[in-house]
């Protein structure tokens, strides 16, 4: 399967109240499950026909080669994408950002909305601190995992 595809099946999962979501094309299928707490995880259902019988079957978790690990790899003051979409870091085109580098943010203030499928899912604050760094520009792709900014 390819993997711009992958993403925005993840994506869709992750932007949706849905609990799983499983896509079949070529003889493969592809579930992805979201665990409690964390993103959406892919897993291999089927394997193509070209697999010898004999092998043993497992379903080894192929979401950490896709996705990095969000929760034990970033920095404290670092906040990432949590899917892969366009960001915007304004709400309107003509309206002031949602946050400014040196304005102090409270925990939960939106920082940026980032649309993904056409949902638009807000990102917001986690802690109290000052934005010291955007690091992406609005109307920029990012993907699962990518500092957009840092927090002090």
């Amino acid at each position: 399967m390819d993997s711009e595809l992958i993403k925005s099946l993840i994506a869709a999962l992750a932007a949706s109240d849905l609990s799983e979501l499983e896509y079949t094309s070529g003889g493969e299928t592809l579930r992805l499950t979201k665990r409690a707490g964390a993103g959406p995880v892919a897993s291999p259902v089927s394997r193509p026909v070209s697999r010898p019988a004999a092998a043993p079957e497992t379903t080894p978790e192929i979401a950490p080669k896709i996705a990095p690990k969000i929760a034990s790899d970033i920095a404290p003051e670092e906040i990432r994408s949590p899917l892969y979409g366009v960001v915007h870091l304004r709400p309107a085109p003509d309206a002031a950002p949602f946050a400014a580098i040196g304005e102090h943010v409270r925990a939960g203030q939106t920082l940026c909305v980032i649309e993904a499928m056409k949902v638009f899912n807000e990102l917001r604050a986690g802690r109290d601190g000052t934005l010291r760094d955007v690091l992406v520009e609005s109307g920029q792709e990012v993907d699962v995992g990518q500092p957009l900014f840092r927090l002090d």
